[in-house]
């Protein structure tokens, strides 16, 4: 299942308009808000697809009976573009359980790159509701990888892949790997770049958020 935000014409419009936008994405600070707003966003319409279990809390005059999802859902997020779409997933799961991983590119001169993990920190997955945070999907290698060493701390019932912007090519790589995985995104680009940049895409989303790093 793949589920686009921008398909069905909602306030997300704004969102992604502005974290697109060239003179907007001056504003860090805006930016990083704009990346957590479609997290937000995307939290609520995954928490249309929980399991629900009756509940009755007490109010000064009486018993009100809701449902309440019952699952236990982790956040995983991949550093450090992926960390204000997760504080948005926060803001709406107040009380997952969270996971974090170092994944990054390490470009060679002749324009192939690979990926280079170094460090997760994850809770037990198992039978849970796992969503995995990146602010973009280029390639979808990244985003594969850092799953697979998640899936060394357990079996969860679900995965759900949670992005801001990504590439037709990169979501049809994740959807060949995890094949059962579910796919939430605020846009989707048919365009990807000799180099995997997502074009119109928005640029850097790292250095965008948080300001540029010194290459290696």
């Amino acid at each position: 299942m793949t589920f686009i935000l921008t398909e069905h014409d909602s306030v997300a419009n704004k969102f992604i308009a502005e974290l697109r936008d060239v003179n907007i994405q001056k504003d860090r600070l805006r930016f990083r808000r704009n990346l957590e707003r479609i997290g937000e966003v995307l939290a609520y319409e995954i928490s249309k697809t929980l399991e629900y279990k009756k509940h009755e809390v007490e109010t000064p005059l009486g018993i009100a009976h809701t449902n309440l999802p019952h699952q236990n859902i982790i956040l995983a997020s991949i550093l450090r573009a992926g960390l204000p779409i997760h504080q948005g997933f926060m803001n709406y799961f107040d009380h997952a359980q969270n996971a974090f991983i170092s994944a990054y590119r390490v470009h060679h001169k002749d324009g192939s790159f690979e990926i280079n993990l170094e460090y997760v920190s994850c809770p037990n997955l198992e039978n849970s509701e796992l969503i995995v945070c990146d602010a973009m999907v280029a390639t979808g290698a990244s985003m594969a990888l850092a799953v697979k060493a998640l899936l060394d701390f357990g079996k969860p019932k679900q995965i759900h892949f949670a992005s801001a912007i990504a590439s037709t090519s990169g979501v049809n790589y994740v959807k060949r790997v995890f094949p059962k995985a579910h796919i939430w995104l605020g846009a989707l680009d048919e365009e990807l770049t000799a180099r995997s940049f997502i074009v119109p895409g928005l640029g850097d989303a790292g250095d965008l958020a948080y300001g540029s790093k010194i290459q290696e």
